[in-house]
């Protein structure tokens, strides 16, 4: 996944990417790219206008959510930010969204789901995770980094509430610039866990307001 040596400065390496192609979507049409980890995993950049040599992109480091994305599962606002973000990005015409798979904080899916069972049962996220044998979040940004380095995106304004991308970003060399936030999808079911978000990982923001309307 090097890039190679004599390439033009500021041009994104299009050898460390697996597949492109444009996509149209309710959004909007974007430019996305397969990247293969090192792990493997197939993760992709969701983008929008000329990234390369850019300064202060908008950018969006998305973990998977197929309970949220798919099944429309209440329990998290993780679809409500992904679609935010994408508007955000055709918005501005430009931006990227770099979507990780990287679910359930890191922990895969079978556990998020056994995570879920015991929060049946009043543990809340933390504690779940922790009752399972995990740390809080699992999740990594070193690859989104890579990806960024590699799409030739000089600084980025990280769209987040979550001051832990803000640090794994920079210590992976990543010049983030500014921190865009981004609360929404808030209703009667993850109203909580949006306040556990806030109240014992650090998510910055101050209130989460429930929806009347909202389920």
């Amino acid at each position: 996944m090097s890039e190679s040596p004599d390439r033009d400065a500021g041009k994104p390496s299009e050898d460390v990417f697996y597949a492109r192609t444009a996509l149209p979507t309710a959004h909007g049409i974007f430019d996305v790219r397969v990247f293969r980890g090192p792990d493997d995993k197939e993760h992709l950049a969701i983008s929008v206008g000329d990234l390369a040599g850019a300064d202060a992109v908008p950018t969006r480091v998305h973990s998977e959510c197929l309970t949220g994305e798919v099944l429309g599962s209440l329990k998290c606002d993780c679809k409500p930010q992904l679609d935010a973000a994408l508007r955000l990005i055709q918005d501005r015409r430009q931006g990227v969204v770099l979507y990780l798979r990287q679910e359930g904080r890191g922990i895969g899916l079978g556990n998020k789901i056994r995570a879920y069972q015991l929060q049946e049962h009043g543990a809340d996220t933390v504690d779940a995770n922790r009752m399972l044998g995990f740390e809080d979040d699992l999740r990594r940004y070193d690859v989104a980094a890579e990806m960024l380095r590699a799409l030739g995106v000089k600084s980025v304004q990280l769209v987040t509430n979550n001051p832990t991308k803000v640090e794994g970003l920079r210590e992976a060399g990543i010049d983030v610039v500014d921190r865009l936030p981004l609360v929404t999808g808030v209703n009667r079911v993850n109203h909580g866990y949006l306040q556990t978000k806030r109240q014992r990982m650090g998510h910055l923001f101050d209130t989460v307001d429930v929806d009347a309307d909202a389920g």
